[in-house]
C-alpha cells in the first residue's frame, strides 16, 4: 500500500496542479468583464479615424481590434494627444496606446513597443503653385517679375534721356518740346531700337546722338537676351518652385511641425528651427496661408490630409527621408508583448493586410 502511494502521489499532484500551471503561462488581463482595458489613441487619418457616431476605424484600429479579438481582451478607447498616449502607458493608466506612434530610442527608455506594423518616412508639405493660365497670371504679379520690369524701364529711361541731351537743341522736331516730352520721345526711341522694330519716326541726327544710338544698338542685343531670360526664369520659378524643394532646404526655411512629435525631436537634433502646431490641420493651413514655407510630418498622414482637405492648395514633395517605424506602445516588460507581436506578424504578412493598406492609402 505504501509503495502504491509513493508511485501515484506525484502523478496525482501533477494532475491537480496542471490547470494552475497553464494559467501561469497565459498573460493576465489587467481588466475584467466589468472593467474594460483603456487604450489610448489619437485621431490621425488614415491610421485612426472617427465618424459622427464616435466609431473608430483606420489602419491601426483595424490591427488592434484583430489583436484584441484573438486575445479575448475587453477594451475601450480614450482619445488624447501624443504625450498623453505615451505618459498614459508609462504610468499604467493605459493597457496600450495605438495610433501612428513612431518607435524611437528615447521612447524605448520608458516604454515597450510591438514589432513595427508600418514603415514610412517624413514628408514635406509646401504651398501649391498653380500651373497653366492661372499660374502665368499669378506669376505676372510676383515681386521677381516686377523687379525685372523695373530694371528694364530704368535702362530705357537712361538711354532715352542720354540721346535727348544731344538731340534736344538741333533735332527739335523729334526730341523737342518740354523736358518731359523730350525724354518721353527718347524713351520711345530707346524702346523701338532695343526691340529692333525701328519705326523710323525718331532717329538721332547729331554726332553725339548717333554715337549714343550706335552704342545702344549693340548694348540692346545683350540687354534683350538678358531680360528675356530673366523674365522667363522668374515666371517659371514662381509657377513651379517653392522655397523648399527637399530636406536640404529646411535649415534656411520657416518650418512647421506637430508639437511633441518624433519629427519635432528629429528637427531639433538636426539643428533645424521649427514652429510647433497643436494639430496637423493647423500646420497645413499655415502652409496654405504662406505663414511658413513647409510643414514636416509623416508622409502618408499629410498626403492623406492634403488629398481630403487641402487639394490644389498644398502639395507634398515626392521624396521622403528619415524612416519612421510605427508600433503599438506597451508598458515596460509587458507580459502581452510576445503574444501581440506574434499576432501582429501574422496580420501584416497576410493578403488581407495589403488589401486594407491599398484601400486607405492607394497604390
Amino acid at each position: 500500500m505504501k509503495t502504491a502511494l509513493n508511485i501515484f502521489a506525484p502523478i496525482l499532484i501533477i494532475i491537480l496542479l496542471k490547470p494552475a500551471l497553464l494559467l501561469a503561462d497565459t498573460p493576465k488581463q489587467t481588466g475584467s468583464a466589468d472593467e474594460d482595458l483603456l487604450i489610448g489613441t489619437r485621431v490621425v487619418p488614415p491610421f485612426v479615424m472617427q465618424n459622427e457616431d464616435g466609431i473608430y476605424s483606420g489602419i491601426t484600429i483595424n490591427l488592434w481590434e484583430q489583436i484584441a479579438e484573438e486575445l479575448d481582451l475587453n477594451f475601450r478607447y480614450e482619445e488624447t494627444d501624443i504625450q498623453g498616449m505615451l505618459d498614459g502607458v508609462a504610468e499604467g493608466r493605459y493597457f496600450a496606446s495605438a495610433s501612428a506612434l513612431t518607435i524611437t530610442s528615447e521612447r524605448e527608455e520608458y516604454l515597450d513597443f510591438t514589432h513595427p506594423f508600418y514603415v514610412t518616412g517624413l514628408g514635406i508639405a509646401v504651398p501649391h503653385r498653380p500651373t497653366g493660365l492661372l499660374g502665368s497670371i499669378r506669376a505676372l504679379f510676383s515681386p521677381e517679375f516686377w523687379w525685372v520690369i523695373f530694371l528694364l524701364f530704368g535702362l530705357l529711361l537712361f538711354w532715352g534721356s542720354l540721346v535727348w541731351i544731344f538731340e534736344r537743341h538741333k533735332n527739335t522736331d523729334e526730341f523737342g518740346g518740354s523736358s518731359a516730352e523730350g525724354i518721353g520721345s527718347g524713351f520711345w526711341w530707346a524702346a523701338v531700337t532695343m526691340t529692333t522694330v525701328g519705326y523710323g519716326d525718331k532717329s538721332p541726327r547729331t554726332l553725339g546722338g548717333r554715337i549714343v544710338g550706335f552704342a545702344w544698338m549693340f548694348t540692346a542685343i545683350i540687354v534683350i537676351s538678358f531680360f528675356t531670360a530673366s523674365i522667363a526664369s522668374s515666371l517659371t520659378v514662381t509657377q513651379l518652385e517653392s522655397r523648399v524643394n527637399g530636406p536640404e532646404d529646411l535649415p534656411n526655411a520657416r518650418v512647421g511641425v506637430l508639437q511633441h512629435s518624433a519629427t519635432e525631436a528629429f528637427l531639433t537634433e538636426e539643428n533645424i528651427g521649427s514652429r510647433a502646431y497643436a494639430t496637423i490641420e493647423e500646420g497645413l493651413q499655415a502652409v496654405e496661408n504662406e505663414q511658413i514655407d513647409a510643414f514636416v510630418h509623416d508622409a502618408p498622414i499629410i498626403a492623406y490630409m492634403i488629398q481630403q482637405d487641402f487639394r490644389n492648395r498644398v502639395r507634398i514633395l515626392p521624396n521622403t527621408f528619415n524612416d519612421q517605424y510605427y508600433g503599438i506602445a506597451l508598458p515596460l516588460n509587458s507580459e502581452y508583448r510576445n503574444p501581440i507581436n506574434r499576432i501582429t506578424l501574422e496580420i501584416i504578412n497576410s493578403d488581407e493586410w495589403e488589401t486594407m493598406l491599398r484601400r486607405y492609402l492607394g497604390d
